[in-house]
């Protein structure tokens, strides 16, 4: 019986799980899993959480600021002071010694701030919101980083799963071609050399096809970690590498007029010159006066017996008002030094700035270029692969009707293997180039 709870409990906890994990994903599917688990997207969402906390920190910083306190103080020794003895009715020129006050005392006390003017608060303030915007734009730069990271993944787990199958079916075809070679070799119209090539083709394909394996093991466990989930957990893919490389075939992006400052990269650039502006105010501002007022209020009791949670026991009130004004004159050059320094940082953010938005033209081009190439070379893949197809039969056929060498025919399977594989990349080629420019550019499209 003991056994059988356990084994229900242990369905049960499977059940559950297998419920927050679905078993198969599209592309897109697996895009917006990453955007909410992966750890990288994560944390991301949480600097945005921590700026926003941030800036209600800065903004309270101006509001009324209440606090208490409560002090106790026990004499174990008190002060002796001498008075003349005179005041007592002794005689001039001795002195009497007398105890003011009492042995214990206590005080609480309640004082309310509130700042009246300082100019670094507004600009802090102004820095609250800059610092808010640039986590938000390190969001969205992070989503579109896991976003090509997933598409990259996704890619490789596809083609490491078209190598496999390819391998397989070719090792299939070879294995049938050694054993009607073999026959015919036996019965003595081959040469053996033709049974060794077959035979050495045969276990390159077997090589090829076990690291295929293996690299179709690692590029799941890649896309799991990238997605977020467990490295060794087990989904399917729902999307074929066909299928995404048409999809993302559409040059007319290529003549989308992009503008430069839309990108996530200049506008992150963009932050970094606002916040040196900022801090090149934030500099002159601690040249102007401050002022600040304050309500302060509370009560004082006295004994030599500790007696202050008596009901009958006595407490003195007191209360202030007042205001605080500091005005900065002289700081020996320091003030002025600090104003310098931020306004050379802010030359530096300008150039950087002027920097990205080149750098972010030359990249657009290369991408652009990159991705052009990529369709390019997928359509001649194409060709090259069913003239390859075509060389590779013919020399099948004249292989087995005896007027081709088995050197020929090894060197068409080589160049068709060959034409397989650069088809299958050219494929991935085509979605990471795609990708790679939608990054860029921040112009995503959904699978």
């Amino acid at each position: 019986m003991k056994h059988i709870i356990t084994i229900c409990f242990l369905a049960v906890f499977s059940f559950g799980f297998s419920q927050d994990l679905p078993s198969s994903f599209t592309l897109q599917e697996a895009i917006d899993y990453a955007l909410k688990n992966n750890r990288q997207a994560q944390n991301a969402q949480k600097d945005i959480a921590a700026a926003e906390k941030q800036k209600w920190e800065t903004t309270a910083t101006g509001l009324p600021q209440l606090n208490a306190s409560a002090n106790y103080q026990n004499f174990l020794k008190q002060q002796v002071s001498v008075v003349p003895a005179e005041f007592f009715g002794g005689n001039p020129g001795e002195f009497a010694e007398v105890i003011f006050g009492t042995k214990q005392n206590a005080t609480a006390t309640a004082t309310l701030n509130q700042l009246l003017f300082d100019g670094s608060y507004i600009v802090g303030l102004q820095s609250a919101k800059v610092f808010l915007q640039i986590s938000e734009n390190a969001k969205v730069k992070t989503d579109l980083e896991v976003r090509k990271a997933v598409i990259e993944a996704y890619g490789n787990v596809l083609l490491a799963k078209e190598s496999v199958a390819i391998g397989e079916k070719n090792i299939e075809v070879i294995q049938k071609n050694l054993n009607d070679t073999q026959k015919i070799y036996e019965n003595g119209l081959e040469e053996e050399e033709s049974v060794e090539q077959l035979q050495i083709t045969l276990s390159n394909l077997q090589s090829n096809l076990n690291n295929a394996k293996r690299l179709l093991d690692i590029a799941k466990q890649m896309l799991n970690i990238t997605m977020g989930i467990e490295f060794n957990a087990n989904i399917s893919l729902t999307d074929s590498l066909e299928t995404l490389t048409i999809q993302n075939i559409n040059l007319s992006t290529l003549t989308t007029d992009i503008t430069v400052e839309n990108t996530i990269d200049y506008r992150i650039a963009s932050n970094d010159k606002t916040s040196k502006e900022l801090l090149v105010k934030l500099e002159k501002s601690k040249a102007l006066p401050s002022l600040s007022a304050y309500l302060n209020g509370g009560y004082n009791s006295f004994s030599d017996d500790f007696v202050f949670f008596d009901n009958n026991n006595e407490w003195f009130g007191f209360s202030s008002f007042g205001l605080n004004l500091n005005v900065p004159i002289f700081s020996s050059g320091k003030r002025s030094a600090a104003t310098q320094r931020a306004e050379i940082n802010l030359e530096k953010a300008q150039n950087n700035l002027t920097e990205t938005e080149q750098r972010l033209k030359l990249q657009i081009a290369s991408a652009q270029s990159n991705y052009r190439f990529a369709v390019e070379d997928y359509e001649n893949k194409k060709l090259n692969l069913r003239l390859a197809e075509r060389i590779e039969n013919k020399n099948q056929t004249k292989f087995f009707e005896g007027i081709g060498t088995s050197f020929e025919l090894q060197q068409a399977q080589t160049q068709l293997f060959g034409a397989q594989q650069d088809l299958l990349q050219s494929m991935l080629n085509v979605i990471n180039s795609k990708a790679a420019l939608e990054t860029l550019t921040n112009q995503t499209t959904t699978f």
